[in-house]
This record gives C-alpha cells, structure tokens and sequence, in this order.
C-alpha cells in the first residue's frame, strides 16, 4: 500500500474514531456502569485525535516509514476498533481484571470469565501492536532525518 493511500485511511478512521466517541458521550449515562462507558468515550476520542496526528505526520512530513511498517500501523488501527468496542460492551458487563482502577471506581464487581478473558485479549493485543506501529513510525522519521 502507498503511503499517501495508507494515511488517507489511518485519517478516517481517526476521524471516525472521534466522531464515534462524542456520539458515544451521549449514551454515557444510560449504562449500568457509566464510569466504565466514560472510559470508551474518552478512549474513543484519545484513539482518534491519535492516529488523526499520525496520519497528519505521514502525509505532511517526509519520512522514511515503509509499505510493511504501514501495514502494521493499518493493523493497529483496526485492532483499536476492536478495544474501543470491548470497552462500550465493558459498560455493561463490569469487569474489573484488565481495568481495575476504573472497574473499582465504577463498583464494578467483575463479569462472566469470557468477558473477563475477552477483555484482556482485546486490551493486551492491540496496545501491543499499537506500540511496534509507534516505534516503528518513530524509525521512520529518524531513518529519514539521518539521510
């Protein structure tokens, strides 16, 4: 994939990321654990406004970020869609292994294992990604300031 196409799509999803997040914001009070719903619509924005700066850094700036490092980003960003829908049905489950901190502040008492478990799959594996796809576009930007 080109980078200009790449980008062009890391931006709208961004995009949608944000637009998700504040339509979310609306429903916020209508959840059993509405401070759980409040960490999706902060995460949904936050995920949003970050890969918009992302794409914004591929397409203005030159760098030297490859086909395969792009396709790893794409991954990411679609691996986030899957955490941020984790943490909408997360408002109505109550887990409280894999966000404790929060699961705690919305008295949440923890879910079934499944969602429990779908919880930490959905969180482990995109931040994983997320962070190869933020070093590797790092790289890129360093590899081509070095040249």
């Amino acid at each position: 994939m080109e980078a200009k196409r790449g980008s062009r799509h890391i931006l709208l999803n961004g995009l949608a990321m944000v637009l998700a997040g504040l339509t979310w914001g609306i429903f916020i009070v209508n959840t059993p654990y509405p401070r759980l719903a409040l960490v999706a619509h902060i995460q949904f924005i936050q995920s949003g406004m970050l890969f918009t700066l992302l794409a914004v850094l591929l397409i203005k700036l030159d760098h030297a970020v490859g086909a395969r490092s792009l396709q790893v980003i794409i991954a990411a960003v679609w691996l986030n869609w899957l955490l941020l829908f984790s943490d909408v049905a997360n408002a109505w489950w109550g887990t409280s292994q894999m966000l404790p901190i929060a699961g705690g502040q919305a008295g949440a008492t923890g879910a079934a294992a499944w969602q429990e478990a779908l919880m930490k799959v959905t969180h482990i594996g995109p931040s994983i990604v997320l962070l190869i796809a933020w070093a590797l576009l790092f790289l890129g930007f360093v590899r081509h300031r070095k040249e």
